[in-house]
């Protein structure tokens, strides 16, 4: 077996392949929310209701991205054409899925090794929590050639993504950092940023390759 096998399409869309994608990030996505539960706790005692949506940044991401391994799933077990809605609501999960899943798979690894650069420890949960996440950025890629978002889910997941910096680092509720990172919060902000920008560049690029691929096959 070679080694371009394990990225091909009969590979990762094999019913067994999505099957363990969906179950795996969905058991990260229960143990994401059950970290952030003592800050999204602490959050919605100190502020308004829907403050607390934008605090649980990486489980959401895994969520969408479950999300997104059950339409592939679905696609397998039923080739009826859907509704525009659906498809709307589709594109609108998969876009996010990619998007937030890409950014904060990268955001979470760079900050618990930023932090072991100035001194924080990294235990066993750190290293399981860079390979959870560095996957997380990894299978978002490996998944998108078959994702149908279109500009208009980009476009409202880039503004969410970025109102979600803005409450973060404007708001004061970005994830729990390791103190030894506390006073590099404005360097941490534009890191952040530019990870929004470049996983929004990643999706809009994925969708010209794609529409330029259907346009060469219908001519």
């Amino acid at each position: 077996m070679s080694v371009s096998y394990l990225w091909s399409r009969n590979f990762l869309l094999s019913k067994r392949m999505l099957w363990l994608f969906f179950i795996s990030n969905l058991l990260g996505t229960l143990y994401g929310y059950e970290w952030y539960w003592l800050q999204m706790v602490d959050t919605l005692a100190e502020n308004s209701l829907w403050y607390v949506f934008f605090v649980p940044d990486s489980p959401t991401a895994s969520l969408f991205f479950t999300l997104s391994i059950g339409y592939l799933i679905m696609d397998r077990s039923s080739a009826k054409p859907k509704s525009k809605l659906f498809n709307a609501i589709r594109g609108f999960v998969e876009a996010f899925g990619l998007i937030t899943s890409f950014k904060y798979g990268i955001w979470a690894v760079t900050m618990i090794w930023a932090g072991a650069w100035h001194g924080a420890a990294v235990g066993w949960d750190g290293w399981m929590l860079t390979a959870s996440h560095l996957a997380m950025a990894v299978e978002a890629l490996l998944f998108v050639r078959w994702f149908s978002f279109r500009l208009p889910a980009i476009v409202i997941v880039a503004l969410w993504t970025f109102w979600n910096d803005f409450m973060d680092y404007e708001r004061g509720i970005f994830p729990r950092l390791q103190r030894e990172l506390h006073p590099y919060l404005g360097t941490i902000q534009f890191f952040t940023i530019c990870l929004s920008i470049i996983s929004i560049w990643i999706a809009i690029t994925c969708l010209m390759v794609r529409e330029k691929k259907m346009l060469k096959a219908s001519t």
